[in-house]
């Protein structure tokens, strides 16, 4: 099978809040990994990037391998670390680190355009609020479906949640239920 083969459709997603870097192929959840990301004074921008740049080895705190995001304003990516204890906190400079084992496994998956969404859950209303529990968006799952299965209301789901388009879902994506 070709590097093509095993790329195509990859994409990652890092949950902030949570300390979690997602790694899918199309639809489906690879694997899931602990992060550090940026501490409250430099965080881990949010949006929609791409890799720009791939290095084995660069050494120091960057760890065995460095994946650049193509993040406006600065010199941002998914790397490893020389400090595996940081790993799980918001201590970075706004980089996404991972154990040098992980990153290493990832590294050989994510290729040069690479999409990547760094979201943070914190920033949405359901963050403020104490809610029951939490469900991480399955490949086919409507917000529709999800609001009949748990029986709450749509308009609830989309309130709690800071949804601005209710038809935007995506798999990974974590909805916090009343």
């Amino acid at each position: 099978m070709s590097g093509e083969t095993l790329t195509t459709g990859t994409h990652l997603l890092v949950e902030t809040d949570r300390r979690r870097l997602h790694h899918f192929q199309g639809d489906s959840l690879v694997r899931t990994y602990p992060v550090a990301v940026g501490k409250p004074s430099t965080p881990t921008p949010t949006g929609n990037y791409h890799v720009v740049y791939k290095m084995l080895n660069p050494g120091g705190v960057l760890g065995s391998r460095w994946m650049g995001l193509d993040i406006p304003g600065g010199n941002y990516g998914i790397h490893g670390t020389n400090n595996p204890d940081s790993i799980g906190r918001a201590v970075s400079n706004g980089c996404i680190r991972m154990h040098n084992h992980h990153v290493e496994e990832l590294f050989p998956r994510v290729q040069i355009g690479t999409a990547v969404r760094i979201v943070r859950a914190e920033n949405t209303p359901a963050a403020s609020q104490s809610a029951g529990s939490s469900y991480v968006v399955q490949p086919g799952d409507t917000l529709w479906q999800l609001a009949r299965r748990f029986g709450v209301p749509l308009s609830t789901l989309v309130e709690l949640n800071g949804l601005a388009d209710p038809d935007e879902l995506y798999p990974g994506q974590v909805i916090v239920l009343p």
